[in-house]
């Protein structure tokens, strides 16, 4: 199973205030952990919303703003993209995150194709599998 960790922002992330070394060696080697159990896909931080922009779609139409945005719980500040054996495995790795106080995250299953039942025609799975070889050879 697939989930992806939404680690949220909070007020120290959005003013753009950078780890520490000891936060970044932590970080680092929980990391590590992950990498050797074969769980990690990706993972990354984020820069402040003030670098960012949304994106809304209205009636066939498209429009930009750019940030910075209010802090409210909807705010990402990184995140990871983890293989585990269920939902209930990904919290208890989690759980061993390096963070301080304060610090929220979110774990999200990520759909397989098989959730998407007969409405992902053959046709259609062909392409998604194509499409995520040609993004593995990157």
């Amino acid at each position: 199973m697939r989930f992806m960790v939404i680690v949220k922002a909070n007020k120290d992330t959005e003013a753009g205030i950078m780890p520490s070394t000891e936060e970044l060696t932590a970080m680092g080697n929980f990391n590590e952990e992950l990498v050797k159990a074969g769980m990690i896909e990706a993972g990354e931080g984020l820069h402040p919303s003030s670098k960012g922009a949304r994106v809304k779609y209205q009636s066939g139409q498209a429009s930009a703003l750019k940030g910075p945005f209010p802090l409210t719980s909807d705010l990402v500040a990184g995140f990871w993209l983890i293989n585990a054996k269920s939902l209930d495995d990904a919290i208890e790795w989690m759980k061993r995150a390096p963070f301080g106080s304060g610090t929220e995250i979110e774990i999200r299953e990520v759909f397989s194709t098989e959730d998407f039942g007969e409405a992902l025609t053959p046709e259609l799975r062909d392409q998604e599998e194509r499409l995520r070889a040609q993004v593995g050879k990157r």
